[in-house]
């Protein structure tokens, strides 16, 4: 039996996690299945209740996948409820390329990166300054304030 991995993201703008951590991730937005014009038109040919579709659900894309197929899907699932602790996960987005780069390389590709993040709609919690330790990271937040970091 085959296991395929998906992470499941809580969020209350599906459709706005998407057009953040796709470009992020280097993921695309998942089509929907062959034969259904958009994920929504897919879950109603499959039985799901009206009910259990609120507005908007499945119209465009609400998960993401690697376009190599080497990492997982990622789905953005719509709760009601915000987002009211820190998360006991995080995204390592490195940039960097590891201890082998000079730091100040290293520190000029984060920079980048999150500079690029920023304006996608991300916020910056904290840079990791570590020179001694040759270290650089930032502590980040996304659109909805989940934190990740950029190494």
């Amino acid at each position: 039996m085959e296991m395929t991995l998906q992470l499941t993201i809580d969020c209350s703008d599906p459709q706005r996690m998407v057009a953040f951590w796709a470009p992020a991730l280097g993921y695309v937005p998942e089509p929907a299945p062959e034969g259904h014009p958009s994920w929504r038109a897919y879950w109603e040919a499959m039985g799901v209740p009206a009910e259990e579709l609120p507005p908007g659900a499945g119209d465009l894309a609400e998960s993401i996948v690697d376009p190599t197929g080497r990492g997982p899907r990622v789905w953005f699932q719509q709760v009601p409820e915000p987002k009211t602790v820190k998360n006991r996960w995080h995204f390592d987005l490195k940039v960097g390329g590891g201890r082998d780069v000079p730091l100040a390389v290293r520190r000029e590709r984060v920079d980048a990166t999150v500079a690029r993040l920023v304006d996608a709609g991300a916020t910056v919690l904290r840079i990791k300054n570590e020179p001694d330790a040759g270290f650089y990271a930032a502590a980040m937040r996304d659109p909805e304030g989940n934190e990740f970091d950029v190494v």
